[in-house]
């Protein structure tokens, strides 16, 4: 007899597969129907596939990566590709994607378990394919089923569209959580692109504090390999850590270009002109994904040009940035090797004396590099951030024109493609080198010392050193501003009306351009000109605003505008028609609108100062440290050898100390008792 549960259970998956059997049509719907050889296997139960705890499981493979030699290769994955619980992580995880909602565990339906256990089961068994969108195993939570028949143009223009399909988005999101614990353990500290804990900002930081006393730079493009790397050029660089012909078969076929279904088209068929019919505005329902906002879609046209190119090889989807890292990663370590063997100490300079690792000599202030004598030393420095990389070389320029030779030979010899010597820029840094948005360049320190015997005048005017400046680039952000068309003009630039918010409210519109400021400011955190650069962007939001408002309300210019709603624009504004309406503040006391919140940074006081803090020089990411430090606690060797120090040293441990107090403490009470037990007995 079989239980109640067991029962219902059973009950449930019949007529959920018999629903989907009598709605499966060939070329016809888009219903999900299951592979005949996988219908014995969606039999068993999903609920007693969920034992362990994914979270766990991807912090077991963290901890096994990084505990390991660099030069250790993983044979066999699919014991991580076939734990189920991981399916359940990465279908939430694309949900949250697709939907913006991350759904519990114990909210997925019995149905989309079992269309993620078939899914599971189709790639262990080579049974998927990519971009398969007329009838996929797994479908998104809100997306429709058709009962009626698609037709053949439908179905082609499905096919074809350059949508994701949902269930390759779990798959990638499996894969993803495989090989980035295998591959972060041997990636170069030098790159700081699409991994975690590592952004831009990480980078202009990196170049604040160590990139100071150089004087050539090297600035590279490597999109063009990323563009046309071969696949067996990928497939050679993930060999190196991953030997599981599962997973590599599967990224060959994801790295290849979608297939699509050819329709045979009819000698007859003529285009026919159809008639524009008048469509109403699109409402949409409660459980749909609303369209980003329009301050988060004008930052990505903000962006800089470094951050705004993302990787993509054909279905690889969220996998192509790890995969480009793979490739690149090969460069990564070429650079540390060549930074070895370039670095050349002389006892004469002031900083870099005897090892490479040598720190600036006031870590308070890193920019800062003293003059020295004629004899320096040469010293090297790399960065990379995605398919751009920037090098700084303390020596001649001999020095940066034989390395630029050695890069383009390395990636002809790793990636068979040849650089030109203009995709490898060689520029002085007293010119200025641009980079993610921000110009790097050298102010020479003067002495300031006055004497009034000699008139005032400065006794000497040799420099005595050299200070890095980091200063965001103003010429890009007028041209980020012409792109977003929100302003016109180079030299004497003009705003213009923000079009886009002309049928928001007030309040509404304050808001957005707000979001759109602090992402400015933050974006500029660290830039020397910070307050300069955030206060011309706010001018310009700012008076766009009063430029729409003035359309809007009738008011003919923006200083009638900033007359009745103040500088910062916080103050109400309505049509001078409209003179029956309540009063603004009786309006917003009954809850019938929302408070205006005035455009941020309208002053030069109000805009926060650079963040001058000082970066580590061997920075890692927390949950870096934090592995770290849990793999070497967790290592019993670690206790040994700190208990043998402590010996050795005639030091006391913690554990030691404590168990003293607490011996004291019995003892004196034990005394004490004595004591009070001889005095009563007298």
């Amino acid at each position: 007899m079989l239980s109640h549960r067991t029962f219902i259970k059973q009950l449930l998956y019949k007529v959920y597969f018999f629903n989907r059997i009598s709605l499966t049509r060939p070329c016809a719907s888009l219903s999900v129907s299951p592979h005949p050889t996988q219908q014995k296997q969606l039999v068993r139960d999903p609920y007693s596939l969920l034992k362990e705890d994914p979270i766990q499981i991807i912090s077991s493979l963290w901890v096994k990566s990084f505990s390991s030699p660099a030069e250790t290769v993983f044979p066999n994955l699919t014991g991580f590709l076939a734990k189920f619980d991981l399916w359940v992580l990465a279908y939430q995880r694309a949900c949250a994607h697709f939907t913006g909602t991350f759904p519990p565990r114990n909210a997925i339906h019995i149905p989309t378990l079992y269309s993620l256990l078939s899914l599971r089961d189709a790639v262990l068994h080579h049974q998927f394919s990519w971009n398969n969108k007329t009838q996929p195993l797994i479908r998104s939570p809100y997306d429709k089923y058709e009962k009626k028949p698609i037709s053949k143009n439908r179905m082609r223009a499905i096919q074809q569209s350059d949508e994701p399909c949902f269930q390759d988005r779990v798959i990638q999101e499996v894969l993803l959580m495989i090989l980035e614990p295998i591959f972060e353990a041997r990636f170069s500290t030098k790159s700081h692109a699409f991994r975690p804990g590592r952004s831009a900002h990480s980078v202009i930081r990196t170049i604040r504090s160590n990139f100071a006393g150089y004087l050539w730079f090297l600035k590279a493009d490597m999109s063009e390999i990323l563009e046309h790397v071969d696949t067996d050029v990928v497939l050679g660089c993930l060999e190196k850590a991953v030997k599981d012909r599962r997973i590599l078969n599967l990224i060959k076929s994801a790295l290849k270009e979608p297939t699509r279904n050819q329709f045979p088209s009819d000698g007859n068929e003529k285009l026919k002109k159809k008639k524009r019919v008048a469509t109403k505005k699109k409402i949409l329902n409660v459980h749909e994904p609303k369209p980003d906002p329009y301050w988060l879609r004008s930052f990505f046209d903000f962006a800089p040009e470094e951050a705004a190119k993302v990787p993509s090889y054909g279905s690889c989807g969220i996998l192509s940035p790890l995969i480009a890292n793979i490739c690149l990663n090969e460069l990564d370590h070429m650079m540390e090797e060549k930074i070895v063997e370039f670095f050349m100490p002389s006892k004469f300079d002031s900083i870099w004396k005897h090892s490479i690792t040598d720190g600036s000599h006031n870590p308070s202030w890193p920019e800062f590099v003293p003059s020295s004598g004629r004899e320096k030393t040469r010293k090297m420095d790399y960065i990379r951030y995605g398919a751009h990389f920037l090098i700084g070389i303390r020596g001649p320029r001999s020095a940066a024109v034989e390395l630029r030779r050695e890069i383009i030979e390395f990636c002809e010899r790793e990636f068979q493609l040849r650089l030109d010597n203009s995709k490898i820029e060689i520029d002085h840094i007293s010119r200025g080198i641009c980079f993610l948005d921000h110009v790097i360049c050298r102010r020479v320190i003067y002495p300031t010392l006055r004497y009034t015997g000699c008139g005032g005048n400065i006794v000497s005017e040799k420099g005595v050193g050299t200070l890095l400046s980091v200063t965001a680039c103003l010429q890009q952000c007028i041209r980020r501003f012409r792109k977003l068309q929100l302003l016109k003009g180079d030299k004497d630039p003009e705003p213009l009306p923000c079009n886009p918010m002309l049928y928001s409210g007030q309040a509404h519109t304050n808001a957005q351009m707000n979001k759109f400021l602090e992402t400015i400011a933050d974006w500029y955190r660290f830039a020397d000109n910070r307050k300069k650069v955030v206060g011309f962007c706010a001018y310009i939001i700012r008076s766009s605003l009063a430029k729409l408002y003035a359309a809007r309300y009738r008011l003919k210019s923006r200083a009638k505008v900033y007359k009745i709603a103040s500088r910062n624009l916080s103050r109400p504004l309505r049509e001078s028609s409209n003179n029956s309406a309540p009063e603004y503040s009786d309006l917003l006391r009954m809850g019938l609108v929302d408070i205006i919140e005035g455009v941020q940074f309208s002053h030069m006081s109000l805009i926060p100062s650079c963040d001058y803090t000082t970066f580590p020089r061997n920075w890692l990411p927390d949950h870096e440290w934090v592995l770290k430090e849990y793999i070497k606690l967790d290592d019993p060797k670690f206790f040994c050898n700190l208990w043998r120090e402590i010996k050795t040293q005639c030091l006391i441990s913690p554990q030691e100390e404590i168990s003293d107090m607490v011996w004291g403490y019995k003892v004196n009470g034990v005394r004490h008792h004595q004591v009070d037990c001889e005095e009563t007995s007298m």
